[in-house]
């Protein structure tokens, strides 16, 4: 019997790409807001599953809605402000 160790470079060859970019770390960073708003809103919505959802829980329900919603403008409106930026011009 062969252990998995000793096939490993064969199994999960390491290579240099496996590592996010600096590009794609940034994405993250930028993005932020909006993934906690929606883990938030999956939060919430997982308390409830196993239960009817009591006035509370509706409020904090609405309530992380309305962050994910919010953030995921904001992030709109930022993109929308950059490609007006980088635009020759400065045209919109």
């Amino acid at each position: 019997m062969k252990s998995i160790a000793a096939l490993q470079s064969i199994v999960t060859p390491w290579s240099d790409g496996l590592e996010p970019s600096g590009a794609e770390l940034d994405a993250i960073e930028w993005e932020m807001p909006l993934i906690l708003a929606e883990v938030d809103l999956l939060d919430a919505e997982i308390a409830v599953l196993d239960r009817t959802p009591s006035e509370l829980d509706e409020r904090r329900i609405r309530r992380a809605r309305r962050r994910k919603l919010a953030a995921r403008r904001a992030l709109l409106n930022q993109a929308a402000g950059a490609d007006a930026v980088s635009m020759p011009g400065g045209a919109a």
